[in-house]
């Protein structure tokens, strides 16, 4: 569970943040919410699918890791082996809070307390010996500033995908080298016959919304299912 609190220099003065990559630090997970903005970051490592929230049943873009729970086939003994890492994962573990519909109060940081990342004695200290924010915590906060604004404009873009249809529903039979198989379901992905039918006006607004390039990185993501099954195969061997 999680117990997140606004983050406060008095309160939260002496704790540290455990930094690297890791099972025991909460990074052993098989997807990370991602948002357009991050697309041509994570296609070059990740193939980007397409999930529903199972509390409200949005639809969000995400960075697939593994292909069961836990699995992060990316992590290493040294840390996560690729050459670039999803903001979501980099983020922890703080958050953006946000007030409810209405509420026009500007976000604020919060830290989940029950973060195996938040320890008394090991990691980067939050705040200098004045209280001030250190360079630790000033590289998160314009991390989670960035997260936050490509979170909003994702909002359109999925909102976008399903006005003109883009997004069909997805199953993968996987066989992989030890004779096991996986299948994965409940994922979606851009509909590309739909896509490719869309007609000139319909193209230019999406370009002028900025959606039609991660779109095709979208796309362009899915021949990275191959080294992830790759990297599951060298897992068993």
């Amino acid at each position: 569970m999680s117990q997140y609190e606004v983050l406060n220099k008095e309160k939260h003065r002496q704790l540290r943040i455990k930094t690297g990559y890791g099972a025991a630090l909460g990074d052993a997970v098989m997807s990370v919410m991602t948002f357009p903005l991050e697309f041509r970051d994570i296609q070059s490592c990740y193939p980007i699918l397409f999930t529903k929230d199972p509390n409200t049943g949005g639809f969000f873009p995400a960075a697939m890791m593994g292909f069961e729970k836990d699995q992060n086939l990316f992590l290493r003994d040294d840390g996560w082996d690729a050459s670039y890492i999803p903001a979501l994962a980099q983020r922890q573990p703080f958050l953006i809070a946000t007030g409810g519909e209405g509420d026009d109060r500007p976000p604020v940081v919060s830290l989940d307390l029950d973060h195996p990342r938040v320890s008394q004695d090991e990691g980067e200290s939050l705040f200098d010996n004045e209280g001030e924010p250190s360079a630790f915590l000033n590289q998160k906060i314009a991390l989670l500033d960035k997260l936050h604004g490509g979170l909003q404009h994702s909002v359109g873009f999925v909102d976008t995908l399903l006005q003109h249809e883009l997004l069909e529903q997805i199953t993968l039979d996987i066989a992989f080298n030890d004779g096991s198989k996986q299948t994965l379901q409940g994922f979606y992905s851009i509909a590309e016959e739909q896509l490719y039918q869309l007609k000139g006006d319909v193209l230019e607004s999406l370009n002028q919304a900025g959606y039609l390039q991660p779109v095709f990185m979208a796309v362009a993501s899915l021949s990275r299912m191959r080294g992830l099954i790759e990297r599951r195969n060298r897992l068993r061997v």
